[in-house]
């Protein structure tokens, strides 16, 4: 099983270096086999094949993995020695990855030109890394004439700004300041995501006490899942280290004090702006049962404060500034097909151009993206003010409802987006039918992590990703023996006995 989860890495790893985007001055490129496999449209397609094939394995041996430690059995009867497997199990699967570049997604070659503006004394809230060129460079396949820390990021965010907070952006200036190549620095940022993986599992199983679920269960369904790995691991994302703020800040709300945790909850947005909701569900356990409105509400704002202070703090200690402000609709520029209000709005924007209603050509999507934002932050009002204090669990279901609607009502949504979830669902006693989808959407989702802007195109490779998904998902979740893994990992609800009894009215 762990060997298992272990080859598949390293065929991700080996599949990626052909797929993914790398610097043309890089040295690995010199080498003539890897050269020829990546300028043929069939070498680009084995290796796509390749990638997915190692994901197959990895899917293969998490769920394995999940019925392991589900069942129990001589060594993993206990759930310490379940949550050590898991444990072992992502130390193992994520080591083939460590020196792999970015794969899957560019944004990590945009991190590390970040970083490197900072440390050239530009600030990345106002330059983007094409400001780190020549002027007669341009971002296009096979310039070499630019310097190598910006051959290999994306065109589309040449001359942007980035909407990552201070702490990022820091750690990219301290890395940059040691090494000016390109793929140390991204080695580097995912290292900064693998700590958002240690908190995770040290956080996960203390929260799955607190939801009634299995700590084991828990903590394999979050640490090694195809999702995990392919977009927090593989992807480097900075999502991987909020979302591990997220949860340490829970824990540490519990056992600290709810100032300690809103100061991680700032450190949490202080990574991407959507950290800082960890603080509904620090509102909700800190204050005794049956709180009032008025008490809801300034706890609210003290929360908030120490939050919102903690966050800019960071901007001014760390000298990066807190321009991130201006930077936040960034996102927004482009389109993307998770995002259900940019769909919508998208459609309607169809329908008025042949209706010839005569509308801005993004009329609609602007509106219905603001409209989602609106829903998303009435959401979260209506959980602080109106959900059971005192309880832990609430809090945890809090976290999860309030991230749900972000990520389902973002204008802009990619496939890590979804990493927010999982810590604060798998902790949960959820019902049969949540859980099977938990599980199948953290399959499915990594899966298809290679079939991205990555491939440049690449329309039959796209093609045979999309065959061999169709082929993999199936033998993974839908032949009997899948059906009877997958029932093994899914619980049962809790019965009465297991609840969470109510709190003290205080």
């Amino acid at each position: 099983m762990i060997a298992r989860g272990t080859l598949g890495s390293v065929l991700v790893l080996l599949g990626g270096l052909v797929t993914a985007t790398l610097p043309p001055s890089t040295p690995v490129l010199r080498l003539g086999t890897l050269e020829l496999l990546r300028g043929l449209e069939v070498g680009r397609m084995a290796g796509l094949v390749v990638v997915l094939v190692g994901l197959g394995l990895l899917a293969n041996a998490w769920l394995r993995l999940c019925r392991t430690v589900a069942v129990g059995d001589r060594d993993t009867a206990d759930p310490a020695a379940g949550v050590a497997l898991a444990r072992v199990a992502a130390l193992a699967w994520t080591a083939p990855l460590l020196l792999a570049p970015p794969l899957f997604s560019r944004d990590g070659w945009s991190y590390a030109a970040q970083g490197m503006l900072a440390r050239e004394g530009l600030s990345p809230y106002e330059s983007g890394p094409g400001a780190l060129a020549p002027d007669t460079f341009l971002p296009l396949p096979g310039w070499l004439t630019g310097p190598p820390i910006v051959q290999a990021v994306d065109p589309l965010w040449w001359d942007t700004a980035t909407p990552y907070g201070p702490v990022p952006v820091f750690l990219g200036r301290i890395v940059a300041g040691i090494t000016g190549n390109p793929w140390l620095l991204v080695i580097a940022h995912r290292g900064f995501a693998l700590i958002g993986l240690a908190l995770l599992a040290w956080a996960v199983p203390r929260l799955a006490v607190w939801g009634g679920a299995n700590p084991a269960v828990a903590a394999a369904l979050v640490l090694v899942s195809p999702l995990m790995m392919a977009n927090g691991v593989a992807g480097l994302h900075n999502d991987l280290l909020m979302v591990g703020l997220m949860a340490a800040a829970l824990v540490v709300g519990v056992e600290r004090g709810w100032v300690a945790g809103a100061m991680l909850a700032g450190v949490a947005a202080g990574v991407k702006v959507p950290g800082g909701l960890v603080c509904v569900g620090i509102v909700l356990f800190s204050l005794p049962y049956g709180a009032t409105v008025v008490a809801r509400l300034r706890r609210i704002a003290s929360v908030g404060a120490v939050s919102v202070a903690t966050l800019v703090g960071l901007g001014v200690v760390t000298g990066i500034g807190n321009g991130w402000l201006g930077a936040l609709t960034v996102p927004g520029e482009v389109n993307t097909p998770l995002s259900a209000t940019t769909l919508v709005g998208g459609v309607l924007d169809w329908l008025a151009l042949h209706l010839g209603i005569g509308t801005h050509p993004a009329l609609f999507r602007d509106l219905v993206r603001a409209l989602g934002l609106l829903t998303a932050l009435t959401i979260g009002g209506w959980v602080a003010l109106r959900w059971e204090t005192g309880s832990r669990r609430t809090a945890l279901a809090a976290v999860a409802t309030v991230g749900g609607a972000f990520v389902v009502l973002s204008p802009v949504v990619h496939l890590w987006y979804f990493l927010l979830l999982p810590p604060f669902l798998a902790t949960r006693r959820l019902p049969r039918h949540a859980a099977g989808a938990l599980v199948a959407v953290s399959l499915l989702l990594g899966l298809v992590a290679p079939l991205d802007s990555s491939l440049h195109g690449a329309y039959y490779a796209i093609v045979i990703g999309c065959m061999t998904v169709v082929l993999l998902l199936p033998v993974l979740l839908l032949t009997p023996k899948a059906r009877e893994r997958v029932a093994r990992i899914v619980p049962p609800l809790a019965p009465p006995a297991e609840r969470e009894p109510e709190p003290l009215r205080r």
